[in-house]
């Protein structure tokens, strides 16, 4: 796979789990990386990570439902980089309720961190890739956006906006170099999936026709070939990485 140094690469909720495992990928790769997250100490121990590796990282603090936070983050990583060429809105919560008892607070949160807050990032950052005339645009969406998931109206619905934008995204940028995908997760051990009691592991995993659930680092190869020279031909696609629990 070709490399990609001397691209800069933005990966938001880098602090953990499945963002952390992409950082760590890109890097590996060549790129230098902007770690964004709430969580600074988590960020600057990665950094020294991929430096004491021979990479280049740099943390910025990002709250990614705040709109001031997002304005200053971009601000700040265009004043050090001078551009991202790979932009990965991986950050996103969740706030699991039945319909009936979900508050108006849990369904706007959850829409304005995992929808809004990406939106307006990739519009701070976007003008730089159009000026480049390249650029790589993935949105780590979810499996559960395009199947549903009783108990998760707001995050399903968050992480469905998030596969619409993509293809609006690469409709409107193709003719700037510019490709947007999606990555859709099935069950990944992370730290959110930690909470499941054994039963619904058990469920989960009867679901998965490999058997097993995935790693954060599954999904870090499927970003890491999205973000290469080798997919630049995809976009406007949504690459399931599921273990075959959901085929289009």
């Amino acid at each position: 796979m070709s490399s990609l140094t001397g691209k800069t690469a933005l990966v938001t909720g880098a602090s953990q789990g499945i963002g952390r495992a992409i950082a760590l990928e890109l890097a590996r790769a060549g790129a230098n990386v902007a770690l964004a997250a709430r969580n600074e100490a988590a960020l600057a121990e990665l950094a020294q990570e991929i430096t004491a590796a021979g990479g280049t990282a740099q943390p910025f603090a990002l709250d990614i439902s705040s709109e001031d936070s997002i304005k200053e983050c971009a601000k700040a990583i265009l004043a050090h980089f001078g551009t991202v060429h790979i932009l990965v809105n991986n950050a996103g919560i969740t706030k699991d309720t039945l319909l009936l008892r979900m508050k108006r607070a849990d369904w706007d949160s959850v829409l304005n961190t995992n929808l809004t807050g990406t939106f307006l990032l990739t519009q701070a950052l976007v003008s730089s890739m159009m000026k480049a005339r390249w650029g790589r645009i993935i949105h780590i969406s979810s499996v559960v956006g395009e199947i549903g998931q009783a108990g998760q109206a707001n995050y399903a619905a968050s992480k469905a906006g998030l596969i619409g934008f993509t293809k609006s995204l690469a409709r409107e940028l193709a003719s700037r170099g510019i490709t947007a995908n999606a990555v859709a997760p099935g069950y990944i051990e992370t730290a959110m999936t930690a909470v499941l009691d054994e039963k619904q592991r058990e469920a989960m995993t009867t679901n998965i026709p490999l058997g097993r659930p995935g790693s954060a680092q599954d999904i870090a190869y499927a970003v890491r070939f999205l973000a290469s020279d080798e997919a630049a031909y995809i976009t406007g696609h949504t690459l399931d990485v599921n273990g075959g629990m959901h085929m289009n």
